[in-house]
């Protein structure tokens, strides 16, 4: 019996939710459907966003929706249906407006004055604006934005360098230091130059007193003491100017006006400033992108018996391509082949009269390279000068980068053929190479090597440089 209860109640539960539902239904379907009050109709050029059943506001309260929405000729038609309480005049308007950023479009009704004719029903409200859509915005942001960036860009051309960047802080130390300057100046010389005008005064009004007590003694002097009194009221008028001036440019400074006003009180200069910190940002966040690759080489050579030293720094700016400095230890230096062709005249006892001469000069043990690398896929293109000659180099490396072929040919046009090098290096742990090869392969003079390769990054050197401060005192 208690299970029947239960199942009666839940039954009776679901049937009461549903009434509710249907009633809420209806009665929502109704108001939107509800043909009372009267219509008015406006055409718009453009209706994107609006839809059948949006809200007509007045005042940001809902009084009304549009019924339809239809194309007539190139312009569209929008029906609305207005509550009967709100009545609208001739001069009445209505404007779309974006309630959000997403897109949700209302029309915004101005009832127009009093007193005029009221539009009547399936009158016409002749005042009809488009108003500013999202898309406007976004297109009036997007130019802002551009105006900026030329503006950052033009910015970063002026003071995007670290000279520019000392100069306007040094600009603007000595302009600090110029209006402290005037400030003392302006203070201090205030109360100076008004105890000396009111000296100046007693030192009037004794003369006047003295001149009339002794007139006749001062007679005979009247030249020299017009031309005293004459140079006082000179000083009089320059100390009057000079305090004038100087109250000019502390109030001109106060407001802000002038060179030094706008420099010490104009946000344009300060926003100038930041931008110029964001080019510095821009420019050392390149340098921090820098990697470096520091790698140092020796290989014995077979047939010569000597140690051949490579030193070499690696720059890679970005991925894929990098400039190559190194210098190289050869024992067997640089060769230069001189030839020459001797005539005898007359020649010596079983000596032909002419015979040719080859000289061969060994010079210039240090050598050096400079090179530019293109990497594509697993091959690395190089060009440049080598060995102190311009030559021509290929890299690749497979197995995880780990076996590494690198082939050169330099030192065209010195003898028959250029010179070619072939060495294979294969990394045993990381960081150490094993090294292998031949010198010269198409010469007469070719030879064999083997040697030894510590190859290491910035990342490596990182944990060296605070000993390098400590030791560097």
């Amino acid at each position: 019996m208690k299970e029947t209860w239960n199942a009666a109640r839940v039954g009776l539960m679901v049937a009461l939710g549903l009434a509710v539902t249907f009633a809420v239904y209806r009665y929502v379907d109704e108001r939107s459907t509800s043909d009372a009050g009267y219509g008015v109709y406006s055409y718009f050029d453009d209706v994107q966003g609006l839809s059948p059943k949006s809200r007509v506001l007045v005042a940001g309260i809902p009084i009304g929706y549009i019924s339809k929405i239809r194309l007539e000729g190139n312009r569209a038609r929008v029906d609305l249906r207005i509550s009967g309480e709100i009545a609208l005049y001739e001069d009445a308007s209505v404007t779309m407006r974006s309630l959000s950023l997403l897109g949700e479009r209302v029309l915004v009704i101005r009832p127009g004055t009093p007193g005029l004719p009221e539009i009547p029903d399936g009158g016409e409200i002749r005042v009809a604006d488009r108003g500013v859509s999202t898309d406007d915005i976004m297109v009036t942001v997007n130019d802002i934005a551009n105006s900026v960036k030329k503006i950052t860009a033009q910015l970063e051309r002026v003071f995007g360098t670290e000279e520019a960047g000392d100069r306007m802080e040094s600009a603007l130390r000595n302009l600090s230091d110029a209006l402290e300057n005037i400030k003392t100046v302006t203070d201090e010389a205030g109360p100076r130059i008004v105890r000396i005008m009111e000296n100046v005064e007693l030192a009037t009004d004794d003369l006047s007193e003295i001149i009339h007590k002794r007139k006749d003694e001062i007679d005979q002097g009247i030249g020299e003491v017009d031309d005293t009194i004459a140079s006082i009221h000179r000083a009089a008028d320059q100390l009057n100017a000079v305090l004038a001036d100087v109250k000019e440019v502390s109030g001109r400074t106060a407001r802000g006006e002038g060179t030094i006003g706008r420099l010490t009180q104009d946000e344009a200069l300060i926003d100038e400033v930041e931008g110029v910190a964001e080019g510095l940002n821009s420019f050392v966040g390149g340098l921090n992108r820098l990697r470096t690759i520091v790698e140092l080489r020796s290989e014995y050579y077979a047939l010569t018996n000597a140690f051949k030293t490579y030193f070499s720094i690696y720059l890679k700016p970005r991925e894929g391509r990098y400039f190559l400095v190194q210098f190289v230890d050869d024992p067997r230096g640089s060769v230069s082949v001189s030839e020459s062709i001797i005539r005898q005249s007359p020649p010596p006892l079983f000596y032909p009269a002419e015979y040719r001469r080859t000289e061969i000069t060994r010079s210039n043990r240090l050598k050096f390279s400079a090179e530019f690398g293109k990497t594509i896929g697993f091959a690395t293109f190089r060009f440049g000068i080598i060995e102190s000659t311009g030559g021509l180099g290929l890299d690749v490396k497979v197995i995880r980068d780990r076996l590494e072929i690198n082939t050169d040919l330099f030192e065209f046009g010195r003898r028959v053929w250029p010179r070619l090098r072939v060495r294979a290096g294969f990394e045993i742990v990381k960081r150490f190479w094993l090294l292998a090869g031949i010198d010269d392969a198409i010469n007469p003079s070719r030879d064999y090597f083997v040697g030894l390769q510590l190859r290491f990054d910035d990342e490596d050197l990182k944990p060296l440089i605070p000993l390098g401060a400590v030791a560097l005192p």
